[in-house]
């Protein structure tokens, strides 16, 4: 079956699915929706956790052993499949011969971006559609956004005023992973809960020497030099590269699409238009990026995003810093 986040609640509490297919472009919700599972799969006792990832060191004999071997004195496993590209590759017929029959002490949960057309017509989804739920995420829209910002607010127990609603939505462009980080932080500095627009200013002047969106756009356009600076910059200051990870992957995923679209002889404003893309400078960064990089190296700035990952999660004996700077040496050096 097919479920909303909105709805997943619901569906979670009318018993657990053997798998569970999260995909979607917003880390910040795909990442929540994948929480609501976890937390439903540890009350029903399933605690043992596996973690692989989709990439070049990706053994999917290995994950097809862990699907289909008995569990040790009874302990009931998570399994998760994070799969960067959306593509499952070599591990469709893993998948295909363990959704034919379901084990029944393992939650399977996969991760992923939004799936193409091309994957939900395969077998494998087909299977999934029947055994199991899938959740897609999409985009809020940006008439939507500042709503969204106010109920976030009230999460926490804050009251934005319409000033700092403005602001907020201006300076975070839609972007929800930078607006959960930016309403914690305004949740330590609002004593009364109440949030105007000179608590918002003070916030941004207090958090960061620099914009992570303009590091982002450094290493889309090739500009190594800059970026390695405030690469260098944010690992003295023992930043988490989570949250530009996550601003990085959806932009050199968006800079395929938009590719794409142009070889489809679509303009990029058509494109930016039904993406709900608005933000000029962002505009301009992507449109310059799918014009000078090529679709190969977009894959593998993908991939090199998947080792960045895994690597500030504990998975990597190499720093998720290194792999960083790896990407941003690799899309510089590319010329058309």
């Amino acid at each position: 079956m097919k479920t909303n986040p909105a709805q997943l609640d619901q569906v979670l509490s009318r018993g657990l699915a053997p798998v569970y297919l999260v995909s979607g472009d917003e880390p910040l919700l795909v990442q929540e929706c994948c929480d609501k599972i976890r937390a439903k799969a540890r009350e029903a006792g399933y605690n043992d956790r596996q973690i692989f990832h989709n990439d070049r060191s990706m053994d999917w004999n290995q994950v097809g052993e862990e699907l289909n071997a008995l569990s040790l004195f009874a302990e009931r496993r998570r399994i998760e499949i994070h799969l960067p590209t959306g593509k499952l590759g070599d591990g469709r017929k893993v998948l295909e011969q363990v959704l034919q029959s379901p084990p029944d002490d393992i939650i399977l949960i996969l991760i992923s971006i939004r799936l193409d057309a091309a994957e939900i017509r395969r077998k494998w989804y087909k299977q999934l559609q029947d055994k199991g739920v899938h959740v897609p995420v999409w985009p809020i829209d940006a008439d939507k956004f500042p709503g969204w910002l106010q109920q976030r607010a009230r999460v926490h127990g804050l009251t934005l005023t319409q000033g700092a609603l403005t602001e907020l939505t201006e300076r975070l462009e839609g972007n929800l992973l930078a607006a959960s980080q930016e309403i914690d932080r305004l949740a330590l500095l609002a004593p009364d809960k109440t949030v105007d627009e000179e608590i918002v200013n003070q916030a941004v002047l207090d958090s960061a020497r620099f914009s992570v969106f303009e590091l982002v756009g450094d290493i889309l356009s090739g500009k190594a030099e800059q970026a390695h600076r405030i690469i260098g910059i944010l690992q003295q200051e023992e930043d988490n590269p989570l949250g530009l990870l996550a601003i990085l992957s959806r932009d050199l995923r968006m800079t395929g699409r938009l590719q794409s679209a142009l070889q489809r002889r679509e303009t990029a404003k058509d494109f930016f238009r039904s993406n709900n893309i608005r933000q000029p400078q962002r505009m301009r960064q992507l449109e310059q990026a799918a014009r000078r990089l090529r679709p190969p190296q977009i894959r593998q700035a993908l991939i090199r995003c998947s080792d960045i990952d895994r690597s500030a999660k504990g998975y990597d004996s190499l720093s998720p810093w290194h792999y960083l700077r790896t990407l941003t040496t690799e899309l510089a050096a590319i010329r058309r």
